[in-house]
C-alpha cells in the first residue's frame, strides 16, 4: 500500500484530511495528467483544489495546512487526493533544499479512489 492523504471539504465549508494508504487505485477514466516543478522555498496561500485529482510526489517534501490549522507532511512517494474544490481550502510550503516535482492525475469526484483511512474513527 502507497501512504496517501485525502484532502476534502466539510459540512462547514473548510478543508480537512484524513491519513491513509491507496491500493491497487484504478483510475479507468483519467481525465489528464500534468507534471509540474516548483522551486526550493516555493509555496501557494490558501486555495481550494481546482479539480478532483490525484497529485503523485516524486521530489520534495511539504508541509499542508488546512483553515483549522491541521498540518500534515506529505513525503516523496505519497500521493495526495486532492478533493476539496470548494470552501476555504488549504495551503503548502516546500521544506528543504529540493525542487516539488508532482503528477497531477484528474480523475472525476466520483471515482472510487480505493483510500483506507488510518483514522478509523473517523470514518
Amino acid at each position: 500500500m502507497i501512504k496517501a492523504y485525502k484532502l476534502y471539504t466539510g459540512a462547514d465549508g473548510h478543508s480537512y484530511f484524513e491519513s491513509g494508504n491507496v491500493s491497487e487505485a484504478v483510475i479507468t477514466k483519467a481525465e489528464s495528467i500534468r507534471f509540474q516543478e516548483s522551486p526550493p522555498g516555493s509555496v501557494y496561500d490558501w486555495h481550494p483544489a481546482p479539480t478532483s485529482q490525484f497529485v503523485i510526489n516524486l521530489k520534495g517534501t511539504l508541509e499542508f495546512t488546512t483553515f483549522k490549522q491541521e498540518i500534515f507532511v506529505l513525503k516523496p512517494g505519497e500521493i495526495l487526493i486532492a478533493q476539496d474544490i470548494t470552501g476555504s481550502g488549504h495551503k503548502w510550503r516546500l521544506l528543504g533544499d529540493d525542487p516539488w516535482q508532482r503528477a497531477y492525475v484528474v480523475f472525476d469526484e466520483n471515482t472510487d479512489v480505493n483510500f483506507t483511512s488510518e483514522n478509523l474513527a473517523d470514518v
